[in-house]
C-alpha cells in the first residue's frame, strides 16, 4: 500500500482529502500535516526508525511559516530524502507557479482540488 504525506495549512484541505480516501474506499497510507515542521519531524522520523520513505509527499504552494516550495528545496538538500517524489500544489494555474515549483525540485505541481485516485495511478507508472 503506498504512503502519501499531504502538508497544507488548510484544515478543510487536509480533510476533503482524507474523506475522499475514506468514501473512495482507496488504498493509501495518507498522512496528513498542517506545517511543513510537522511534516519534516515526521519524515526525520521515519528515516531514523528506519521506515521506507513515502511514495509521495505533496505541499501546499501557500502556506503561512514555510512555502511548499521551501519543503521541497529543504528536502531535496537533504541526502535522506533525494529520491523521494515531492509535488506542489496550489489552487493557482498560474504558470509561474508552476515553474517555480518545479525549478525548487518538485517532480510534479498539482492544482486544487486533488485527484487522490489519479495520484494513485500515477505512482504506479
Amino acid at each position: 500500500m503506498p504512503t502519501i504525506i499531504y502538508v497544507d495549512d488548510s484544515r478543510d484541505d487536509l480533510f476533503y482529502l482524507d474523506y475522499i480516501r475514506r468514501k473512495q474506499q482507496l488504498e493509501v497510507d495518507l498522512f496528513c500535516f498542517s506545517t511543513a515542521e510537522t511534516a519534516l519531524a515526521a519524515l526525520e522520523q521515519r528515516a531514523a526508525e528506519g521506515w521506507a520513505l513515502p511514495e509521495l509527499l505533496v505541499a501546499d504552494l501557500y502556506m503561512p511559516l514555510d512555502s511548499g516550495i521551501g519543503l521541497v528545496s529543504r528536502l531535496r538538500l537533504d541526502d535522506r530524502f533525494k529520491a523521494m517524489r515531492l509535488a506542489v500544489c496550489s489552487g493557482s494555474d498560474a504558470a509561474e507557479d508552476r515553474a517555480r515549483s518545479l525549478a525548487a525540485g518538485a517532480d510534479v505541481y498539482l492544482e486544487k482540488p486533488l485527484d487522490l485516485a489519479g495520484i494513485l495511478l500515477n505512482l504506479e507508472l
